[in-house]
């Protein structure tokens, strides 16, 4: 019996203690207050200045004030959703350090292309983020210019531009890239005269290994001012558009017109 009062005895003792514990480390919690936010960016250091500014600017702007607050209130989770709805990186994590601080550790977006609109320009990485091409911010990626709409996105030339970027031959060819609609990429070679038109994203390959072709066996016998339009587009084959003008100062993209066509069926050493 004494066993027993004795055990109940030391039950409540122990309890009494744990209760005051928690209620002495919540209190002490409370005193504890966030000194202020750190920053380190990983990556690309032509970002670093844009994303530590947008990161500063942003964590200024929180809803909630960050130093001075109680570390205990401070949510690093509800933070990093908060600063993942801004598009300056590809990745943001927030947490408190044991000094009290709030680290903030970001990613710049990497771009992959340069879109340009009638009015505007940005930069877009490789899921589809897009970043305002600020004075201050210049990287060297594919040019793409185009009026994109919400059923004909950038992202969705992101293939194309991949395949540019990737072949030395397309990468050395290429001035830029026009969209005109998800059928119609027209490629503006850095030799002026001509326009390469790769109708959509698929058969990229095969496609490629027919301008190579082209290059290697139709242009040094006809010259490089002889047509205005290469197409690619279609399987097996090549179209070239004779030209009917002068080479003009610089590329200049138009619309089709039925002029008259010199066709190479069935190449079969596309990949030559």
């Amino acid at each position: 019996m004494k066993k027993t009062i004795l055990k109940w005895a030391l039950l409540l003792l122990l309890m009494g203690y744990t209760a005051w514990v928690t209620v002495w480390a919540h209190d002490m919690a409370a005193k504890d207050v966030c000194v202020g936010f750190e920053i380190d960016v990983n990556g690309n250091n032509s970002m670093d200045s844009i994303v530590r500014a947008g990161l500063e600017k942003e964590l200024k702007n929180y809803p909630q004030r960050i130093a001075g607050t109680p570390v205990i209130k401070l949510d690093a989770e509800k933070i990093e959703r908060y600063l993942r709805n801004m598009n300056l990186f590809e990745e943001v994590s927030c947490m408190l350090t044991s000094d009290n601080r709030l680290l903030v550790q970001a990613t710049p977006l990497v771009p992959v292309m340069r879109v340009f609109t009638q009015d505007k320009s940005y930069y877009i990485n490789k899921t589809g983020k897009y970043i305002e091409a600020l004075p201050e911010f210049y990287t060297n990626v594919p040019v793409v210019r185009g009026e994109f709409t919400k059923s004909f996105p950038p992202k969705d030339v992101i293939p194309m531009v991949n395949k540019i970027e990737n072949d030395k031959f397309m990468k050395e060819v290429t001035g830029m890239l026009v969209a005109r609609d998800r059928n119609n990429l027209i490629i503006v070679p850095r030799i002026r005269g001509h326009v390469i038109n790769f109708g959509d994203t698929t058969r990229l390959d095969e496609k490629v290994g027919m301008l190579k072709l082209f290059y290697r066996k139709v242009m040094p016998e006809k010259g490089w001012n002889e047509y205005d339009t290469i197409s690619v587009k279609y399987r097996g084959q090549i179209v070239a558009t004779r030209r009917i003008k002068p080479v003009a100062t610089a590329p200049v993209i138009e619309e089709d017109i039925d002029l008259e066509e010199h066709t190479l069926p069935q190449i079969d050493d596309v990949n030559e």
